[in-house]
């Protein structure tokens, strides 16, 4: 490390200087603090190893004014024996550590060494939210298809804002990616981002799991526990599948983000806590409020901003993009050579719907890379899902000698039956809108398996 030593008794600064040195230090001297500060105005150093007796101005001060112009550079101040109340004020000025005279030159090694064990640390997480923040720079998120860029725009608009934000969308869409951008790009990113599934969770922990406990409140509570809104101060708390939450527990979710106020299970006390709340769903919400399994109240509380994520289906021109990026992680992850996937193989990956969406390509393309036996994904590595997916989309054998209406049918009863009757995410599959949907269903007669009348299924 880089030391000043800041020492008026000449002879005690040349020791400390001769055996720094001969420890691979870089040793710098100054007789006083004035001349401390005159070198530290050409360049900082690691660390100022000063006394606290000096002519012009002692070592409580120059601590002071060390930490007001270069708060990175530690202090340890060196006190006679038995000066306890001037160590204390050291400290308070911002010193790192002290040394009480006389001291061994054992101790003072110690203490260099516990200063850059904490600044190794430092320098290791500062690295670790760097690389965290790099991940989930929009950047990160894959796509360039016009539903993906919308997604962007409104991801830059939303992430400096304080406001809630739902994200929907059908599992595997990166629902999670979105809300960790979101925090990442936000006032609130060097806060703890505190993710919950609360469907996960059985409805009798989800409370706990929340809000926090004290010790008795239930069986197996044998101490106090922070919940998730406590743990997430300053920061923002995701909740996942919030359509999968109890409607008694939405109550009690509903005042916690109306009061900014958090009541631990078992207690009578209310804790403040400033958070910011992201929750996404799979369901179609405004459905399940209709059905009355979802409050409308939280519902307006926690959509001030809904963002929707399109199934992979519905941009089909992003498959490329991401089938190259987790090629090349898996790649990297799995040691294997492969760079680059056959065309017949990437027009498979085109052709097949993708029901479990991003996920589910990412887990066909590591399986690819795993099974490839040259530098390519092949057709013949790929899952029989996928590579029969054109013929059993349309329920076809082959795509020959039939009309185009027929052709039209059939898919979009396949496209229905695929997604069990959920015509929001048909239309976006299908690329149409839901008033087309609705006319192409009553036109070729369309009706839900279990109906009285007839499925108008494939002759």
């Amino acid at each position: 490390m880089h030391i000043l030593i800041t020492e008026d008794d000449a002879q005690m600064r040349g020791m400390l200087a001769r055996f720094l040195s001969g420890r691979g230090h870089e040793v710098e001297e100054a007789s006083g603090g004035t001349a401390a500060l005159e070198r530290l105005a050409a360049g900082p150093v690691d660390v100022v190893l000063t006394d606290v007796r000096m002519p012009e101005m002692d070592g409580v001060e120059l601590t002071r004014e060390i930490k007001r112009r270069l708060p990175e550079v530690a202090v340890v101040v060196m006190t006679a024996f038995g000066s306890v109340q001037t160590a204390v004020e050291a400290m308070r000025a911002g010193a790192t550590d002290y040394l009480s005279k006389p001291f061994k030159m054992e101790e003072v090694e110690l203490v260099l060494d516990r200063i850059e064990e904490e600044r190794n640390l430092r320098r290791r997480v500062t690295d670790l939210q760097r690389q965290v923040e790099e991940r989930f720079q929009f950047s990160s998120i894959i796509g360039q298809s016009p539903a993906m860029r919308r997604v962007f725009e409104l991801i830059e608009q939303v992430a400096p804002t304080r406001s809630n934000v739902l994200i929907t969308g059908a599992s595997g869409t990166g629902k999670e990616l979105v809300a960790r951008a979101i925090h990442y790009n936000s006032p609130r990113r060097t806060a703890p981002f505190v993710p919950v599934n609360c469907s996960a969770i059985p409805e009798q922990l989800l409370e706990s799991e929340l809000f926090g406990h004290v010790k008795g409140a239930f069986t197996g509570a044998e101490r106090d526990k922070k919940g998730i809104f406590e743990e997430a101060a300053g920061g923002t708390v995701f909740l996942d599948e919030i359509g999968d939450m109890d409607e008694a527990l939405q109550v009690k979710l509903l005042r916690v983000i109306q009061e900014r106020e958090v009541r631990r299970v078992g207690s009578n006390r209310t804790v403040g806590v400033d958070f910011r709340v992201i929750a996404a769903t799979h369901r179609d919400l405004e459905a399940e409020m209709a059905e009355g399994r979802f409050r409308e109240d939280l519902y307006y509380r926690l959509g001030v901003i809904t963002i929707a994520l399109p199934p992979l289906a519905a941009r089909r021109e992003d498959i490329p993009l991401l089938a190259r990026h987790f090629l090349a992680k898996h790649a990297q992850r799995n040691q294997r050579q492969v760079t680059a996937i056959d065309p017949q193989a990437m027009r498979r990956l085109l052709d097949y719907d993708w029901p479990g969406n991003v996920r589910e390509l990412e887990n066909v393309i590591e399986r690819g890379v795993v099974l490839a036996r040259g530098d390519t994904i092949t057709e013949d590595v790929l899952p029989e899902k996928v590579t029969g997916a054109a013929a059993e989309r349309l329920g076809l054998g082959e795509i020959t000698d039939l009309p185009l209406a027929e052709l039209e049918r059939r898919h979009i009863l396949a496209t229905l039956e695929r997604h069990n009757w959920h015509r929001v995410k048909v239309s976006e599959v299908l690329g149409i809108d839901r008033r087309t949907l609705y006319r192409k269903i009553k036109e070729y007669g369309f009706e839900p398996s279990g109906s009285t009348g007839g499925r108008g299924g494939p002759a």
